[in-house]
């Protein structure tokens, strides 16, 4: 677009030019005259509020004339201050807007050239775009902050006081300046006048009420209003009179206003007597109590968390519940511990939970908290919950007997122990039964307890008890207590655990033996021990599955393509392999089976809400799986210690004795804090949270057992070991579910996908040509363990799966997905 006519021009930007004309106008507006706003801001909230009603005439005049001499010179400021913007001004703001200026552009002349038809064509090119540019223009915004200028934010604060002014003032009281006037003082003269107020309690939500302005002669007001009076006149004029608080009739003063200030407490009659006198019947409302009833059962969590629901209503709302739990004597079967009288304990009062935002009129909420170590555990109790509203009226509901719900323990070794801990907690004069109950439970010992640790801490606590049963006191009662729940939770949760770990370390010294070229004899033994390490853990699987078969890992067991025979086929194969000296594939058979052992490890984290991921997830999982490994071997050195009575470095036992343990110990608290720095599943996710909380924990624990190594105090180094091992297996349990949890929404972000893809049969397939399985399980439902040679078959994918990778002609994706198949097999 080329432009000759500069007139041109300035039509196309005509409405941009004007609009930032204006604002340049009241940009400096603002900034020459900004202190006189906050001036007049300021005078007028003071004057609204009615400062000049409770000050000396001397002060008012005062005050106007500082308020009068600053209004002056911020008139002269700003004047002084305020430059004119011209018009070019802004054409200049405007073109500093566009790309290259192109208005001052258009307005330029061709200097040289002009007789050059090539040189006037490149100019006249150059003219079109900068026309095209100045088409765009839009107007300039202004520049209104005083930040520089008002440091101090003076302007906002003459702001928020005449809003405050507004809302809670009047602006009628401005007028009252008036009086300062010569010859004001007739008006006063003129009669006697009155103010009144009525202000609700701030809880119920209701506004003041300015009673000059209500014209109502019944008012209906909450209890508890707070009612302001100001007579003005002369002395004895106005007399007010109330039967709305309770107290006598009280008369105007000998001064010439008079503030009367009481709280409606009863229906009644406020008057005031005089000339312009009015008089209003006032309606008390009362604030009723609040309300507050139990919903539905109360429930048990996995974890021996119990939930209760409740739900309150308050004509105003609930300000704070509570919740009391009493022990329901006549509700409890009083025998074997329990039948000695009790020892008299305290109500447990728990605060309800409300809501952080929202109406607390009527809501409903629910309460969930975790008792299973207290001593009504198990018991019948008496739950009676209570509501307060802001006026401090509380409300109950009817006692709700119910059985408080607990951890549950499937051991009976475990649930053995819980029993002895209630009895104890029950009255202490349970010691000497508790103990014989114990020495009853732990004879022959052999095949029944099968943790060594726990069975150190239960005679250690059972000599407790033989000393100290007649003077036992509620603190050793406490202690003892603790411990026989912290060893309830060993046996519980330790066996499967165990298995485990054996079967792990006969997969590691077999490994090592065939790396290293081990005897035939070698062999043969280590072969037996991983098969009976192998029969145990099977067996573990089975019977947890078995304890809890409503559980994930027994429908995990019931899915399992592999049997325990199959299991036994593949170290047969193992065995046969290596006696005929073909170590390299025993090599790989072994990896092989190592990694259906993790699988299997997955499948049971699963079913303890300890589910694995992938990527970073899962090997942070495995981190941490080889740090709880560790930990636990650590720990059965301390415990060989001990049993050894050492207290020292014994010679060739290198790693042995307090110092060598406390550095093994130190290197596992500095991997578990490299671990914590990393990537952790579930960031940001309340089960990733709790994980990591689990993590601090267990580190907590590490540098506690650290110290106690170093000075020796190995039965303190191994209670501080297993708070660590127990808190490592929670964080792995949380990080389970977290991870859980993710792949459930990257599977529910994928199924709209499923329906396109049944459309190719081969759409669903791997890149090993696989079909997946059913219930979203990642792989084939189909054994792959089948024909005559299945080991040869598995070296030959392997061996193809190395030439593919090695391909550099093979797409870089394709190249990725084997290097990864290589890593996990």
């Amino acid at each position: 677009m080329a432009v000759s006519d500069p007139n041109d021009l300035m039509k196309r930007i005509a409405w941009p030019l004007r609009l930032t004309h204006l604002g340049l106008w009241a940009e400096r507006g603002v900034r020459a005259f900004w202190p006189l706003w906050t001036l007049v801001l300021a005078v007028l909230a003071l004057l609204a509020f009615g400062v000049q009603d409770h000050v000396a005439i001397e002060y008012v005049w005062a005050g106007a004339a500082v308020a009068a001499g600053a209004a002056l010179a911020a008139v002269g400021y700003g004047l002084w201050q305020f430059r004119r913007p011209s018009r070019t001004e802004a054409l200049v703001r405007l073109d500093s807007r566009l790309p290259g200026h192109p208005i001052a552009a258009l307005t330029d002349v061709q200097a040289i050239g002009g007789d050059d038809p090539a040189s006037l064509a490149v100019w006249r090119a150059h003219q079109a775009r900068m026309a095209a540019r100045a088409a765009q223009a839009r107007a300039v915004e202004p520049d209104l902050r005083l930040s520089s200028r008002d440091p101090f934010a003076l302007r906002y604060v003459a702001l928020t006081a005449f809003v405050m002014a507004l809302m809670f003032g009047s602006l009628w009281r401005v007028t009252s300046v008036a009086a300062l006037a010569p010859g004001a003082g007739g008006s006063l003269a003129a009669g006697p006048t009155w103010e009144g107020w009525a202000q609700p309690p701030a809880y119920t939500g209701k506004p003041t009420l300015y009673l000059n302005d209500v014209m109502a002669e019944s008012l209906e007001v909450p209890v508890g209003t707070r009612m302001q009076f100001r007579l003005y006149g002369e002395v004895g004029a106005l007399t007010l009179t109330e039967t709305v608080s309770g107290a006598a009739e009280v008369a105007a003063g000998d001064v010439q206003s008079v503030a009367r200030d009481f709280v409606l407490n009863t229906s009644g009659n406020v008057t005031i007597e005089g000339p312009g006198g009015r008089s209003w019947a006032f309606t008390a409302t009362p604030d009723r109590a609040p309300t507050i009833t139990p919903e539905g059962e109360i429930g048990r969590e996995a974890d021996g968390r119990f939930r209760q629901g409740f739900a309150t209503n308050d004509d105003y709302g609930v300000v704070q519940g509570q919740v009391s739990i009493a022990l329901d004597l006549s509700g409890i079967d009083r025998r074997f511990g329990l039948a000695t009288a009790p020892e008299p304990r305290e109500p447990v009062v728990l605060d309800l939970p409300m809501p952080v935002t929202g109406n607390r009129a009527a809501f409903s909420e629910t309460l969930i908290d975790d008792l299973s170590q207290h001593p009504f555990a198990n018991l019948p109790v008496v739950m009676t919950f209570s509501a307060t509203d802001a006026a401090g009226q509380t409300g109950e509901a009817a006692p709700l007997p119910v059985i408080l719900p607990g951890k549950r323990f499937f051991d009976p070794l475990a649930a053995a122990l819980i029993e002895m801990r209630r009895d104890l907690l029950w009255s202490r004069e349970n010691a000497e039964r508790s103990a014989q109950v114990l020495k009853a439970v732990t004879h022959k010992p052999e095949e029944f307890i099968r943790n060594q640790r726990a069975y150190l801490r239960l005679r250690t606590v059972m000599r407790q008890l033989d000393v100290q049963k007649v003077s036992l006191t509620p603190e050793q009662r406490d202690e003892i207590a603790e411990e026989l729940w912290q060893i309830a939770l060993l046996v519980e949760e330790g066996d499967l655990a165990s298995a485990m770990e054996r079967l792990r370390r006969a997969q590691d010294r077999l490994d090592e033996a065939i790396r290293n070229g081990a005897s035939p004899e070698e062999i043969d033994q280590l072969m037996q021990e991983m098969r009976q390490a192998l029969a145990d853990y099977m067996q573990q699987l089975a019977e947890e599955a078995e304890r809890n078969p409503e559980s994930e890992l027994s429908q995990n067991m019931e899915g399992m393509t592999m049997s325990g025979d199959q299991l036994q086929e593949m170290l047969d194969e193992l065995q046969r392999l290596m006696e005929e000296g073909r170590m390299a594939e025993a090599q790989e058979l072994m990896e092989m089976l190592r990694q259906l052992m993790e699988n299997m490890q997955v499948a049971q984290g699963q079913g303890q809400g300890q589910g694995q991921g992938q990527g970073q997830g899962n090997q942070a999982m495995r981190e941490l799986g080889e740090t709880l490994r560790d930990q636990q071997g650590l720990s059965d050195d301390a415990f060989r210690d001990l049993q050894d009575g050492q207290r020292g470095q014994e010679p060739g036992q290198e790693g042995q004795g307090g110092e060598g343990l406390a550095q093994r110990q130190q290197e596992l608290r500095d991997r578990l804090n490299q671990l914590g720095r990393g990537p952790l599943p579930g960031e940001g996710s309340e089960r990733g949270e709790a994980g990591r909380q689990q993590m601090d924990r267990a580190g907590r624990a590490m540098r506690e057992a650290e110290e106690a190594l170093r000075n020796g105090d190995l039965p303190g180094a191994l209670d501080r070991q297993a708070e660590a091992m127990e808190a490592l297996r929670e964080g792995m349990r949380d990080f389970g579910e977290a991870l859980a949890q993710e792949q459930r929404e990257q599977q529910n972000g994928t199924a709209q996908g499923e329906a396109f893809g049944r459309a190719d049969p081969n759409s669903q397939r791997d890149p090993l040509g696989r079909e997946p399985g059913d219930s979203a399980r990642i792989g084939s439902d189909r054994n792959m363990l089948q024909g005559e040679d299945v080991y040869r078959r598995a070296q030959d994918l392997l061996d193809e799966i190395r030439r593919r990778t090695g391909d550099q002609e093979r797409p870089e994706a394709e190249r990725e997905y084997l290097r990864r198949l290589l890593d996990m097999f």
